[in-house]
């Protein structure tokens, strides 16, 4: 089987339980670091999928590889290879078929409510699953781009996750990170500290690194089943 390509485009932004996820699955996968150098594909014929992971940047920078990553996800898209997105990839993937993303009315920092819509593409993709708490990182949202189904809302950001394709049942973009690790939410709130103590006063809508450690043991485990459920579901169009 040909590898899924993962797209990294910051060195603490790793594919972290996705990419356990398809190791467990003995799915083969290729790291393309953007933020190390990496080149990106001029074509997607050597991979079974694409998935991109998020970073702080915006979609709406003018960065070279942004345009590039745009192209790939037009491409798969194209001839229903299924395509991936974790936050700033859910925003790639909106922008690459004709979405736009803009600024979200409150930054979203730490565990925040997401619901299921009341749609056949949601119980598709979440089974029974009605509401979690999600790993949140971001300032800026997407719009649902053309033929997609929104499946996932919240209070702060009405576009959670989108799916679209043959039945809505091939792609996936996400607004929060469900591939979160203990570790990795250990390392994102030393590494960006800064970025909660700049928000005077806080809104409801970003925690303190204090409150997202104490409701880790909870929300982790039930985030974690339904991210094996996620991409179980995406991992089945993977082109063989």
């Amino acid at each position: 089987m040909k590898p899924v390509a993962v797209f990294q485009h910051c060195h603490n932004v790793q594919p972290g339980h996705f990419a356990s996820f398809l190791d467990e699955q003995a799915i083969p996968w290729q790291l393309v670091a953007i933020d190390r150098g990496d080149a990106v594909p001029v074509d997607i014929e050597a991979f079974s999928g694409l998935c991109f992971m998020g970073g702080p940047m915006s979609v709406n920078d003018s960065l070279p590889w942004i345009s590039q990553e745009l192209a790939l996800i037009r491409q798969a898209v194209a001839i229903d290879m299924p395509v991936i997105g974790h936050c700033l990839g859910g925003q790639l993937m909106s922008l690459a078929l004709g979405g736009e993303v803009t600024r979200n009315p409150v930054k979203e920092i730490g565990w925040g409510r997401v619901q299921a819509t009341d749609t056949p593409a949601a119980l598709h993709w979440l089974g029974n699953t009605q509401s979690f708490d999600a790993y949140q990182w971001h300032g800026e949202t997407f719009s649902l781009p053309k033929g997609a189904v929104r499946i996932l809302g919240g209070e702060y950001c009405a576009n959670q996750a989108y799916v679209l394709g043959p039945q809505e049942s091939i792609h996936l973009g996400m607004q929060f990170h469900i591939e979160m690790t203990q570790a990795l939410i250990l390392d994102w709130n030393t590494d960006w500290a800064a970025e909660c103590d700049a928000i005077k006063p806080l809104p409801a809508s970003v925690q303190t690194t204090e409150k997202q450690l104490a409701d880790m043991p909870r929300a982790l485990p039930v985030m974690r089943s339904v991210a094996d459920r996620l991409y179980s579901r995406w991992v089945q169009g993977l082109l063989r």
